[in-house]
């Protein structure tokens, strides 16, 4: 008789990914200290520079897609490893880099295609494989590392101030490629069927590479065998798609990219501006843990009041003029991060739950391309906004609109409908005497 395993060990999975997350995305997120450091080294307007934060999204919009089909069909200590070492090797030759077109090759290019290749999309497509009833706790737990990677702001900026620009970009570039490539080496592994478990570790398996999990819940869309082909076809893909653009595209890339700047205009000191900005990862860090209450009460009844409570933080920015307003930038940066950070996994999960199956990275992939879109065009716009009007007004209205819109989305999209989460789906069935309608 086998002896269960104390530990199930997708949990493992998850402490892997969380790190990943972690190293991965601050080496994106920390354009923003970057940022003015450029700007006032080379002397170069706000918005070409910040054109290079564009690039990095289209171009992670773009190959997201094919990482999606790689972290299918291949392992993900063959893909991981690949993207680590492209990524920290370009954020690392950025210590050389001089003229605007260095950086959009290497920062906009090449670290993008390997963040695309570690990031999200590939690990959200393991983790749909080892966990089902779980999901958005799983999904919550790892995607804390994003939240975690946005605290390496004030870091970065100790070692800009202490070190330079070019070698604090060598630094945390050689930093990412030692401490994730020996870990996903040793520990990652592609799917539950490699430890000779299951999902969730339960008993009882459930097949993650047909068709979308029921649930106890039986429907057309349910049973259908989703393909990228046959996803683009449906209004549900393109309302996500739609979401994903404003949500993640709009809205937390231009609080990413120009939160830092926004205090410094403010009158705050660069550490000080940094510091604050923090307060958005510690909010979104404690957000993503409230989706695991969408796995019980539904996944729009956690991604709209995320929305809503992101858009309200971002529209007190308002009231922020100078130092004396610290305290009330760290509450606004804690909210919307809280917000955004609740409904972020919230959608990663609503996404899994309604394309699960064989194809789930390729469709997890398009959809980050709607993000990507949105990306590629909101920070370099924002930028060139403060170039025209002297101020980030304009932008802090275009955030707190697309946060708007994105809960709409949502709710149109309708998840609630075309496949319950676990708790949901129960409470439905119970109503139904155990057999929903077909």
């Amino acid at each position: 008789m086998t002896k269960r395993p104390r530990i199930f060990y997708g949990w493992v999975i998850v402490a892997i990914a969380f790190i990943m997350m972690a190293v991965g995305y601050a080496l994106r997120n920390t354009f923003s200290v970057f940022y003015p450091t450029l700007v006032e080294e080379f002397g170069w307007a706000r918005g070409s520079t910040a054109l290079m934060f564009s690039i990095n999204i289209i171009v992670y919009g773009i190959t997201a897609p094919i990482a999606g089909g790689l972290a299918d069909r291949f392992s993900p200590r063959l893909v991981f490893p690949l993207g680590i070492c492209t990524m920290g090797g370009a954020i690392a030759l950025c210590s050389i880099a001089s003229q605007q077109w260095h950086f959009f090759l290497l920062y906009g290019v090449g670290a993008a295609a390997g963040l695309s290749m570690t990031g999200v999309t590939t690990l959200n497509t393991i983790m749909a494989r080892w966990f089902v009833r779980k999901r958005a706790l799983a999904f919550g737990i790892f995607n804390m590392g994003f939240g975690f990677s946005l605290l390496a702001s004030p870091i970065a900026q100790s070692l800009i101030s202490g070190l330079g620009r070019d070698r604090a970009y060598f630094t945390i570039g050689l930093l990412a490629i030692g401490i994730t490539v020996p870990l996903v080496l040793i520990f990652m592994r592609r799917s539950p069927a490699d430890k000779g478990t299951v999902p969730d570790g339960i008993d009882a398996p459930v097949t993650t590479g047909g068709p979308a999990q029921h649930h106890g819940v039986s429907s057309q869309w349910t049973r259908t065998e989703w393909t990228l082909a046959k996803a683009v076809r449906t209004r549900t893909l393109w309302l996500l798609f739609a979401a994903d653009f404003s949500m993640m595209g709009i809205a937390q890339q231009v609080v990413i990219a120009h939160s830092v700047y926004f205090f410094r205009d403010s009158g705050f000191s660069p550490q000080l501006a940094a510091n604050i900005f923090s307060f958005y990862g510690v909010g979104i860090t404690i957000g993503y843990m409230f989706a695991y209450l969408s796995d019980k009460i539904g996944r729009e009844r956690v991604f709209v009041p995320g929305c809503l409570m992101a858009a309200v933080a971002t529209g007190l920015l308002f009231v922020v003029d100078g130092p004396a307003f610290a305290w009330l930038g760290a509450v606004c940066m804690f909210f919307c991060g809280l917000g955004m950070g609740a409904a972020v996994t919230t959608f990663f999960a609503t996404v899994a739950d309604l394309f699960q199956g064989k194809h789930y990275g390729a469709i997890m992939g398009f959809v980050t391309f709607g993000f990507s879109i949105g990306g590629a065009f909101s920070p370099w716009f924002a930028g060139y906004l403060n170039d025209t009007t002297g101020s980030y007004d304009i932008a802090l209205v275009m955030v707190t609109a697309a946060l708007i819109i994105a809960s709409v989305l949502v709710t149109l999209a309708a998840p609630r409908r075309l496949q319950p989460v676990p708790g949901v789906a129960a409470r439905l069935a119970a109503e139904q005497g155990g057999n929903a309608p077909s």
